[in-house]
This record gives C-alpha cells, sequence and structure tokens, in this order.
C-alpha cells in the first residue's frame, strides 16, 4: 500500500471518505438483521467515525510536525543560520513545498558565504589601505579605525568604543585645528624634514537609519615631494623660455646697434637701445618676483599692535572683520604679515564669492595667534587642495602659482603652519597660525 502515501492529500481525503461511506453502509446492512435500522445506522456511524477521527489525525500528524519544521528553519533564517533541509517523501502535492524550501536555504547559503567572502576581502582592503579611516557614530563614538587610523590617532592601539573627541584632543594642534573647522582641508604636521601633510575629507552617510561620518586622513608628504620635484623642473623650463626670448632679440639688437654705429646710422640707435632697455627691464622684474620667493629673508619680528596692523591692510586690499581684532601686542615681521595676508586676501576676492563676504579674523589660541582669511566663493576640489601650497602651482591663467606658496614660507619661517579647509555652506578659510616669539 506504499502507493497511498504518494497520492496527493487532497485524492486521499476523497478515498478516505468514499471508503467511510461505504464502510457505514456496509455495517447498517449487516446489523440491521439484529437491530433496527435507526440503531444500526447509528452504531455504524459512530464506530466508522471513530476509526475515520484516528485516520485523519493519522495521515495530518506528519503535515503538523512539517508545519513546525518549516516554522523552525524560518526562525532560522532570521536569526542567520541556513544550515538546515528538510527530508519528506509522505504526500506527493507538498514535496514541492519542501523542496522550494530547501532550495531558498541552499541560495541562502550561498548568498552569505558570498557576502563573507566580500567582507572578508573589504576588511582586507580597508585594514591595510595606507589611508586613515574613522568611522564614527552619531553617539560620537568609534565603530571602525583601520590599522592606519591607529597609528595615527591611536599608538597602533585598538581604537573602537572610544569617544572621537577624545582621540582629537589628544592629536597634535593641526589636526584638532582641522577637525575643529569642519569639511575638507589640508594640514601640515611636524617641522622640516619632519614634516607630514595630510588630507583631511570628512563625508557623512546614513548606515541602519541613523547618520555616520566617515573621516580619510591621507598622507601626502611623498606625494607632493613628487610634484615639487615635476614643478621644479617645470619651473626651469618656464625660466629658461622667458630668458631665451628676451636674450635672443638682446643680443640681435645689440648686434644690430654696433653695425649701426659702424655705419655711422646713428638716428636709428635710440630705437635699438630703447628696445635693448625694455627687454632688460622685463626680464630684471620676471627673474626679481622669482628670486624674492626662492630667497625670502628671515623674518625681521618687532612688536606690531593688531589693530594698527590691520588699519594698515584695509588701505591696500578691502575686506571684512570676522569677529574683533583683539587689542595686544603681537611679535611678528610686519611686512612680511602683510605680503602674505595681501597675497591670501587677493586670492579671497578672486575666488568667485561676493567681495563683502571676503574677511578676515584674528584670534588667541594656546600656543600663538590665528589669522584666518575667510571667503564665500567655490572652495577648492580634493585635486586642487592637494596641489594648492606647492611653488608655481595656479588654476588661474596668468597667476604665478606664488601666493599660496609664499604665505606658507612666511608662515613657516615664522615658526608656524598654514592650512586649507573648504568651510561648511561654500568658501574657503585659510588659517595661518603664528607661535608667540620670544
Amino acid at each position: 500500500m506504499r502507493w497511498i502515501r504518494t497520492l496527493p492529500l487532497s485524492l486521499k481525503l476523497v478515498v478516505l471518505i468514499v471508503g467511510a461511506i461505504a464502510a457505514v453502509a456496509a455495517a447498517t446492512a449487516a446489523l440491521s438483521q439484529w437491530l433496527s435500522p435507526w440503531t444500526a445506522a447509528a452504531v455504524s456511524a459512530l464506530t466508522i467515525g471513530g476509526i475515520t477521527a484516528v485516520t485523519v489525525w493519522h495521515t495530518f500528524r506528519p503535515i503538523r510536525a512539517l508545519l513546525r519544521a518549516l516554522a523552525g528553519t524560518v526562525a532560522s533564517y532570521r536569526d542567520g543560520e541556513y544550515n538546515f533541509d528538510i527530508r519528506w517523501d509522505r504526500h506527493a502535492d507538498l514535496i514541492e513545498l519542501v523542496r522550494a524550501h530547501n532550495e531558498l536555504g541552499q541560495t541562502l547559503r550561498e548568498q552569505r558565504n558570498a557576502l563573507v567572502q566580500r567582507e572578508l576581502l573589504l576588511d582586507t582592503v580597508v585594514q591595510n589601505t595606507p589611508v586613515a579611516m574613522v568611522l564614527v557614530d552619531p553617539s560620537g563614538r568609534v565603530v571602525l579605525a583601520n590599522l592606519a587610523a591607529r597609528r595615527l590617532l591611536g599608538e597602533g592601539h585598538k581604537l573602537e568604543g572610544r569617544a572621537f573627541t577624545s582621540l582629537v584632543e589628544e592629536a597634535p594642534a593641526p589636526m584638532r585645528e582641522a577637525m575643529a573647522r569642519g569639511g575638507d582641508g589640508m594640514f601640515t604636521i611636524g617641522e622640516a624634514d619632519q614634516e607630514e601633510i595630510y588630507h583631511l575629507i570628512r563625508r557623512v552617510f546614513r548606515l541602519n537609519g541613523r547618520a555616520h561620518e566617515l573621516l580619510l586622513l591621507r598622507q601626502m608628504t611623498i606625494e607632493l615631494r613628487r610634484q615639487e620635484v615635476q614643478t621644479w623642473k617645470k619651473v626651469i623650463r618656464v625660466i629658461s623660455h622667458e630668458l631665451n626670448n628676451s636674450l635672443a632679440p638682446i643680443a640681435s639688437l645689440a648686434h644690430s646697434g654696433a653695425e649701426l654705429l659702424r655705419r655711422g646710422q646713428h638716428d636709428k640707435l635710440p630705437v635699438a637701445l630703447a628696445t635693448i632697455e625694455e627687454r632688460a627691464r622685463h626680464l630684471e622684474g620676471f627673474l626679481r618676483d622669482y628670486a624674492r620667493f626662492a630667497k625670502l629673508p628671515a623674518p625681521r619680528t618687532e612688536p606690531t599692535r593688531l589693530p594698527l596692523f590691520v588699519d594698515k591692510l584695509r588701505i591696500q586690499v578691502d575686506f571684512a572683520i570676522d569677529g574683533s581684532i583683539p587689542d595686544q601686542m603681537v611679535r611678528f615681521d610686519p611686512a612680511q604679515l602683510e605680503q602674505a595676508l595681501i597675497n591670501l586676501l587677493k586670492n579671497a576676492h578672486e575666488s568667485g564669492g561676493a567681495a563683502h563676504e571676503v574677511a578676515l579674523g584674528v584670534r588667541r589660541i594656546a600656543e600663538g595667534w590665528r589669522f584666518d582669511v575667510l571667503d564665500r566663493g567655490s572652495g577648492m576640489n580634493e585635486a586642487v587642495l592637494a596641489n594648492a601650497l606647492l611653488p608655481f602651482y595656479s588654476t588661474k591663467r596668468s597667476g604665478t602659482g606664488l601666493g599660496l606658496a609664499l604665505a606658507r614660507e612666511i608662515a613657516e619661517a615664522h615658526g608656524g603652519r598654514i592650512a586649507l579647509l573648504n568651510r561648511d555652506g561654500g568658501g574657503l578659510c585659510v588659517s595661518m597660525v603664528l607661535p608667540d616669539q620670544a
């Protein structure tokens, strides 16, 4: 009778009902010889009903077990466990359900294995990238930090679970200032041969419905050094080109002047000499501009009252005051700092923002004084930020690329530093920090 087990459940029920009716009819006919027809029918119905109930319960008991197994595996799937299959060979019309369920489990297992492999690959890449990566949750605690971040911010120790603000408080001052400003930026740690330049990138995104912040700190020192070499090669080519453009006509005109003098044509000499003078003065100015940058003298610091210094600066370039100017005496080289701030303020006016939004702020900080030049222009993209402090790098058609580089040289000559930071809401902040001078 094994063939009955493979029948569809609905057909089994039909066979059971037909069999029960036939059994009741046969039993009633047999008992009617000794009992009244109604009594015989009642006895037969009760007897066959009991047998039928037992048979139905026995038939549906495996189905109840199957439903419990299905519920259990679904709960396991919810908990992330997919290593379960169900074996079933009783009712043919439920085999497809069991098979589909087992195929779902197999698909989930394969997807989980693939996801685990991708996560392992991603974790390997994240942990071994030279870019320091820190993920901060809405409560301000670190939820992910790769090896580079541990070395940079935690002396190699694990950072997960720590408050990010406490890590920033222990970081060098340039990094603290860059973090406090918000947005992307460049900053420098260390001095001279120990100088390290970093590019800060900050992004906010939603993870599990909550806003998280991802911070990337990319060390740019080696790359910038390589670019500096390329830049100096470019400078040499530019200077050589300019020298040739001026010296060639000077040599030619000098030869022509000698010929004119030999022939006695003195009336044409003034034109040749004037042209020689014009080219020589152009060459002199060209070389003077480059020499000013290359041979920046040591600062001659002197006590300077800040309000008077700022008032003198405003005569040469227009700007607003961010906050108030402290009425204090500060020691620095007024001529060099004036030149640096004029360059920065002119850059701010050329940034594309409104002229009245160009501002200068002067603030006292723990280690000295900070001069902030602010604008509401287009800011700087990643590529420009990475190259902005290089000598002779410029995005302007007629720019020399010396403004920011000269400001950096002046700040570092005073023992300070300069940082570029994109502002929230658009624009750029160029911060120059000067330490207290003895």
